[in-house]
Order: structure tokens, then sequence, then C-alpha cells
């Protein structure tokens, strides 16, 4: 899972913590980074189609654009990691790893898993209980998926896999009071 090649023309789910579990974004100025850097490195190689960055983890779902060599989509990531790893260590007088490992990813072929896991990644922080909920949190796609406003995600084609926005709506909302279920079963 971790070794394979990102292999174009295909989704896939690509995630990581900070090293012993460390956070990776430490305030405000380092998540809206990540997201330039993202735009710079990622963009060129990938449709983004959601995203969610937590203090100590991040979640990211890409398509992976057509006619481009592996090489080439390894080192769009490379750069991406690499460039905020660096700048972390620079700012903050670190030394060492700033991620755990290697980005893990993994290969999607499934529609309907592909739109459990937008949902996933959406809601993921009122599943790690950051915020009561998770439209309220800043740092994930879900408001950029729901705007009308120009935004770095594939929307349309978000969207359309949940067949219009109100259906993209209900089902997070079914999911965060699922989510809310199980926090009060705790």
């Amino acid at each position: 899972m971790n070794d394979e090649p990102l292999i174009e023309g295909n989704y896939y789910h690509i995630y990581n913590c900070g090293n012993n579990k460390e956070n990776i974004f430490l305030e405000e100025r380092n998540y809206e980074y990540f997201l330039i850097l993202l735009k710079k490195h990622v963009l060129p190689c990938s449709d983004i189609l959601s995203f969610c960055l937590m203090q100590n983890h991040f979640h990211l779902l890409v398509y992976i654009k057509e006619n481009l060599e592996s090489k080439v989509i390894s080192q769009c990531y490379s750069n991406l990691f690499n460039a905020y790893a660096k700048a972390i260590n620079k700012t903050y007088n670190r030394t060492g790893s700033l991620f755990r490992d290697r980005f893990s990813r993994i290969k999607i072929t499934n529609e309907g898993y592909l739109r459990s896991l937008i949902i996933y990644i959406n809601t993921n922080p009122s599943h790690h209980q950051f915020v009561d909920d998770f439209k309220t949190y800043k740092y994930s796609s879900y408001k950029s998926t729901m705007s009308r406003q120009p935004t770095l995600l594939n929307r349309d084609f978000v969207l359309n896999l949940f067949d219009n926005r109100e259906n993209f709506q209900f089902a997070h909302n079914t999911k965060q009071l699922r989510i809310k279920e199980e926090l009060l079963l705790e």
C-alpha cells in the first residue's frame, strides 16, 4: 500500500500523520501554507476531490490526471511534503522528520466507496471531536464544496457523485447524526 506508485487515471485516498503523533499544524498559518503548497504542487498532476487538515494528520482524496508519467506524479507529492516539512522545521527551529513515514495511499476503484470516503474526510473533525459540527471546521473541503465561490476542488465532479448539492448535504448530515449517536454510546 505505501510503496505502490500513484498511477494516472486513478483515485487515491492519501493520508499521513505527524511523527510520534506530534502535531503537523501548529498554528493557523500552517494550515493556510499547506493549502498554498497543495495548490502549487498537487493541482498540476491531480484533481482534488476532498481534504481535511487536522492538527496531527491530514486526508486528501485525489484523482491523478491522465497522460502523466509515474515519476512526474511522485515528484508532485514529494515536493508538497518536503516543502512543507522544511518550512515547519525552519520556522519552529526543529529537526528531523515531520511526518510519521512516507504518505499512505489507498487506490479507490468503487464509486460507492468514493462517496463514503468524501463524507468520512469531511466529517473527520466531528469524528475526532475537534468540533461539535464538522460544517464549522475551517480546514476541510465541506464548505468549499457547498459554496459557489472559486475553489481548488473539482466541485462539480463531487456534487455529481451525490447527484446534487442537496443530496451531498443530506449524506453529510446523516453521517453527523451517526457520529453524535456513537459519541453518546461511549
